[in-house]
Parts: C-alpha cells; structure tokens; sequence
C-alpha cells in the first residue's frame, strides 16, 4: 500500500442517527486528538457515495440499519484536517451495539443537553442545527 498524502485521503462520511429523543455516539478505542466521543463514520470508499458510506459505517460499526434522509454538509475538519460529510440517518432496524470491536469502546444515546459532555468543542453548525430541530421535537 503506497504512503498517501492529506490531500488523497478519503473523505469521511458521519451519521447522525436520531431515535427516540436521542442521538447515537460512539466512543473510539484510539482518540483522533480530542476527539474521543464521535457520530458513527468512517472512510468514504472508491465508487461509494457519502450518504451510502454513513448508511454502511452504521451498520459496521453499530448494527444498526439506518437509510439515510439528508446530506446536513461538509467541511474540512478542524481537529483532523479531513473531508467530513454529515448526513441525517433515521433508523429501519436492528438494537445499536458495539459491533466492531476493533474501532469502538462503546456507543452512547445521547440527549441535546448532555451533547456538551461527549462533544466539548461544539458541532458542525448545520448537525447542531439539524439536531436543535430533532431532538427538541
């Protein structure tokens, strides 16, 4: 496998699963600086759309079956410096659990009010807005 630079790295796709009041976390065995507590994600695959790699990387990582619903935006991330796609996931089935043991500690249903815990340093501000609207409901 050849050395990649920033530039050629994948982009990340991130889910944001809502269920029931709350939205799902889960906690890396390997922090990526501070973060620690993130939305389920990962690479972004050759061919693969963002929206089909937050909709896989739920299921791998958590169980989960989510479709997603909206791509919420993009940004370059400040912690990490890669390409991060969020998109709006509503559950179709299955219980949330730590299904790769490898890349998670744990996972956590989060509520609005305690999201400062998990995530200190604030959100995307289109997640933050989309989530004021979904958990509030």
């Amino acid at each position: 496998m050849k050395q990649q630079t920033t530039d050629e790295r994948p982009g990340i796709a991130a889910a944001i699963v809502v269920h029931e009041g709350r939205v799902l976390m889960v906690r890396r065995r390997v922090s990526e600086g501070q973060l620690s507590w993130q939305f389920p994600a990962g690479e972004v695959e050759p061919g693969e759309g963002r929206e089909a790699a937050a909709v896989r990387e739920t299921r791998e990582e958590t169980g989960l079956t989510v479709e997603a619903v909206k791509l919420l935006g993009e940004r370059v991330h400040p912690k990490t410096g890669r390409l991060m796609s969020y998109t709006a996931c509503q559950t179709l089935g299955g219980t949330a659990h730590v299904a790769d043991t490898e890349e998670l500690a744990e996972l956590a249903w989060v509520t609005l009010g305690d999201m400062p815990e998990y995530v200190p340093y604030g959100l995307f501000e289109p997640v933050q807005d989309y989530l004021d609207g979904a958990l509030s409901a």
